[in-house]
């Protein structure tokens, strides 16, 4: 079969032939329908070999979805052709955090799966998943279609559902990134709270307007008016949640402007910015974290919500053959949603 694979660290990875994986006792053998381009898969391009040996080559795409193809022995509960949804980070099922259904902040692995750390990820024909509790049914969704999900939605629901308790009636959500994250964000907000006051921030116009066909009720042109309107809609206080998508400098700085006491901000986006931290800044007890990914029962939701149609990815599709194309225009920030590469097209 084919693959889009790192051959070596800090270069380009290149389509290869591998042979089709055989699924094993518990294992199960998935039919690729879609693979999500993913920033994080940018930094790994580029990062310089890790200090833990990880080994090369292996297959990129630790956001997939696709039909179940072959179930290993023992496996029950899939069917051959049934939808399926991957679970991204791959635990070890064991310790405390895993048994309680967030794998990804696996005290053995770290959350680390398919297309991360040396596993083979989706971006083939075929992806073999360890186990079947990392598998979720799609029902009448479609994987090429849903591939995101498993990522850009499920890390956005985390980071929305951890502060539910602050997004009452008169509260702001502020998501600054209007890209793939940031507008599956947008909607999770709309979908999960309806009376607050959502607003994007990015500097393209384009993506903006996007964000406010998906429920944004304010979107903001990044810099220093959006700074001054967004205190003045919270009458000084600044927003209950600050999401920043993006992670650089100038972001994290703006989160911090715009976060209230006792507010959250949440880093999602991996841009390897610093959050300067002083007396005032962040605001006194306004609680910062950055999370990972989402649990197991969180995927399940997202998928519930995707059924519903209450959220939708915004998705560019591209053939296998066309990966480094997609990876080049999303490096390039010119990937309205979230590219998501089809094996089989």
């Amino acid at each position: 079969m084919r693959a889009f694979q790192l051959v070596e660290w800090q270069r380009p990875p290149e389509l290869r032939e591998v042979p089709v994986p055989e699924p094993g006792p518990g294992q199960i053998l998935v039919k690729v329908a879609g693979a999500g381009a993913c920033h994080s898969d940018l930094h790994i391009m580029q990062a310089p070999p890790p200090a833990d040996g990880t080994m090369l080559p292996f297959t990129l795409g630790h956001e997939n979805a696709g039909w179940v193809k072959t179930p290993g022995p023992g496996v029950a509960g899939f069917a051959p052709g049934e939808a399926v949804i991957v679970y991204g980070p791959w635990g070890c099922g064991l310790c405390v955090n895993c048994r309680e259904g967030r794998e990804n902040y696996c005290q053995v692995t770290g959350g680390l799966g398919g297309g991360l750390a040396g596993h083979d990820g989706g971006m083939a024909e075929y992806l073999l998943v360890p186990a079947s509790r990392f598998l979720i049914p799609l029902g009448a969704l479609d994987p090429r279609e849903a591939a995101p999900l498993s990522d850009a939605g499920l890390t956005s629901y985390h980071a929305v559902k951890r502060s539910l308790h602050l997004l009452g009636p008169g509260s702001t959500a502020v998501v600054i990134g209007a890209g793939g994250l940031g507008q599956m964000a947008v909607q999770i907000l709309r979908a999960l709270t309806a009376a607050t006051t959502v607003v994007a921030v990015d500097t393209d116009a384009g993506k903006l307007e996007t964000a406010k066909r998906m429920g944004a009720d304010e979107a903001l042109l990044s810099g220093d008016q959006a700074v001054t309107r967004i205190k003045d809609m919270t009458r000084g206080q600044g927003a209950e949640l600050v999401l920043d998508m993006v992670g650089v400098e100038p972001t994290l700085r703006m989160a911090a402007q715009v976060a209230r006491v006792l507010g959250h901000l949440t880093v999602v986006g991996l841009g390897g910015g610093a959050l300067a931290v002083d007396f005032s800044s962040p605001p006194h007890e306004c609680s910062v974290a950055s999370p990972y990914w989402g649990s197991v029962p969180e995927l399940v939701e997202v998928v519930t919500l995707a059924q519903q149609r209450k959220i939708k990815m915004l998705v560019e599709h591209f053939p296998l053959e066309r990966a480094a194309e997609a990876y080049q225009l999303l490096h390039d920030g010119k990937i309205r949603g979230r590219a998501v590469v089809t094996p089989l097209v």
